[in-house]
Parts: structure tokens; C-alpha cells; sequence
């Protein structure tokens, strides 16, 4: 196994968010030679990641308290979107001015989304990861396919692109974040409402009539996305298909991956974020209406289930 490579200047970073991003993030960042914190809700006894026929071991420090983190130069913001506003406690033990935090989550509205829980002189960068990972066992993550992270082009962006000293993981500096944030939309607006409502991996879209729905399903939302602001037209359809059938069919989608730990969706962030955008311009979207109308019923019986089992805890 190759040594711990020794960036210039090591940097203090905070990963909040202990799933398959979050500890995919977290192990390349230590791997890059940073003290790295990682930020979760419970403890966990060492992180590794398993990549590219090797598993990587990670001797990253583990919070579960706000109070006992300090002030970060960097914070990657891995939790679902949802959870935003739970993480306010954290984002302001760590930010502190010049802190910047990069906000690694599904949607189209980043900065609006994180900034009311920011302190004052934060810088927040939004981003978008290609990378397609799943949590296996606490602590452990297997990583499938995709090790890049797109930002908005700047010095800020040249600056992340410093702190990654291996090619596990590469920084790309985009000209047109708003058109960037909705490509990558598009790779999560089939695949993850489908294998959640099918409960099946990526090995459905190799099905002749899956890979029409999913190209109905795109197409709908280019419509939107063009309305705006972004550049998006059939080829980027055509690219999403061809990225399914990239990934393995084992894989799997985040969506996927929540349901089956029986833990909320993130449909509103992603689908949602079509129907709502489609309902700002006039569009119609029946088929993502569809599927958020589902997800949104799938997603009422995962929470009816934790509260049934939280009154269950709370009188046996």
C-alpha cells in the first residue's frame, strides 16, 4: 500500500456526515496527509474504505459533540439535504472566518440551503460529487465508481484542488456551476427514485423499457432545467444512460441505499426539486410528479416506522 502522501501544508478538516460520502471524503483527506475530523451521530471504532481492489485505512479523529470539535479550515458537508438544518450546531463550532465549507449534497440550492446555518465570514462553495459509494458496515465504505468533485471556477476552487494529493480524488474547476449542478441532477433523477421504489440496483437499466423510462424521465426534466438557466440538451440524456451502464449492476443509488436502512429519502431535493422548478415556469412534469407522489408515500411509512419504534423505546 502506498505511503500517506505529505501535502505542503497540511489543513485541519471536518467531514460532517459519517455515510458513504462522508467517509469516502474523509479517508481520501487523511490519505492526503490532513488532520482530519470526522462528524457523526454515533461513535465508530476506525473508518476504512474499500476502493479499487485495496482497503484503506483512515486514522481519522471521531466526534460525536459539537462542543469537543474545534475551528476547522475546511468543512465538507456530506449529510443528506434534508438534514441541513441539523447540522447548525456543528457548522458553528468549526466555521470560524475563512473557514470554507463545502457543501457535498444533492439539489440545486447549496449556498441558499446552508447558509442560514452558517456564522458570519464563512465562505460556502458549492459542490457536486461523481462518486458512487455505499456504507456496508459502520465504518466501512465500498467505493464503486467516480472519484471527482465539481466547483464553481475561482481561486477558492484552486485552493480545494491543493489539499488532494492523489488522483483518488480530483477537483474540476467549472465555468457554469448552475448548468453543472443540474447535469448532476440528471445522474440521480432516474436512478435513485427507481431503485428505491423497485428496491433493486443499477442492474435494472440494462432493461430495454427501463432505459426508455429513464429517458422519458430526463427529457421531461431538460425542459425545466433549460428554463433555468441551465445548458442542458438530449446529449446530456444520452450521457446519463451511458454512466448507468458504467456502474456496476450491484450498485446501487443513495435513495436505494436509504431505504433499504430504512432511513428518510431525499426525494425532495431531487425530484422534488424538478416539480417545484416546473411549477415556477409553467412546465409540466407528470412523470417526476409521479414518482415524487410515491416516494413521498415510501418515505411517510419509513418515518411512521421509526416513530413506532422510538414509542416502542420510550415504554416498553
Amino acid at each position: 500500500m502506498p505511503p500517506i502522501a505529505a501535502p505542503s501544508t497540511p489543513h485541519r478538516i471536518a467531514v460532517i456526515g459519517g455515510g458513504a460520502i462522508g467517509g469516502f471524503v474523509a479517508t481520501l483527506a487523511h490519505r492526503a496527509g490532513h488532520d482530519v475530523t470526522l462528524c457523526l451521530r454515533t461513535p465508530l471504532n476506525r473508518l476504512t474504505l474499500e476502493t479499487d481492489g485495496e482497503t484503506l485505512d483512515a486514522a481519522v479523529r471521531f466526534a460525536v459533540d459539537p462542543e469537543t470539535a474545534g475551528p476547522a479550515d475546511w468543512v465538507f458537508l456530506t449529510t443528506k439535504a434534508q438534514d441541513t438544518a441539523g447540522t447548525a450546531g456543528w457548522l458553528h463550532r468549526l466555521c470560524h472566518p475563512g473557514t470554507v465549507v463545502v457543501v457535498l449534497q444533492n439539489g440545486i440550492d447549496h449556498t441558499e440551503r446552508v447558509a442560514p446555518h452558517t456564522p458570519d465570514g464563512t465562505d460556502i462553495l458549492p459542490a457536486v460529487i461523481y462518486a458512487s459509494a455505499e456504507c456496508t458496515a459502520p465504518g466501512h465504505v465500498r467505493h464503486y465508481a467516480g472519484n471527482e468533485i465539481h466547483v464553481p471556477d475561482g481561486p477558492t476552487a484552486a485552493r480545494l484542488a491543493e489539499l488532494f494529493t492523489t488522483d483518488r480524488l480530483k477537483v474540476v474547476p467549472v465555468p457554469d456551476f448552475t448548468t453543472t449542478a443540474w447535469r448532476k441532477l440528471f445522474t440521480n433523477l432516474a436512478a435513485n427514485p427507481l431503485t428505491a421504489l423497485l428496491q433493486q440496483r443499477m442492474g435494472i437499466f440494462t432493461d430495454p423499457g427501463m432505459a426508455a423510462l429513464t429517458r422519458d424521465i430526463l427529457r421531461e426534466a431538460a425542459a425545466v432545467a433549460r428554463a433555468e438557466g441551465a445548458d442542458i440538451h438530449d446529449a446530456d440524456t444520452d450521457r446519463v444512460l451511458e454512466m448507468y451502464g458504467l456502474v456496476p449492476a450491484d450498485g446501487g443509488s443513495s435513495m436505494l441505499y436509504d431505504r433499504l436502512a430504512g432511513r428518510p429519502l431525499e426525494h425532495e431535493h431531487i425530484t422534488g426539486a424538478v416539480v417545484r422548478a416546473g411549477e415556477r415556469h409553467g412546465i409540466p412534469t407528470p412523470l417526476n410528479g409521479m414518482l415524487l407522489t410515491l416516494l413521498r408515500a415510501v418515505d411517510r411509512d419509513i418515518r411512521a416506522g421509526k416513530d413506532a419504534d422510538a414509542a416502542q423505546l420510550a415504554n416498553p
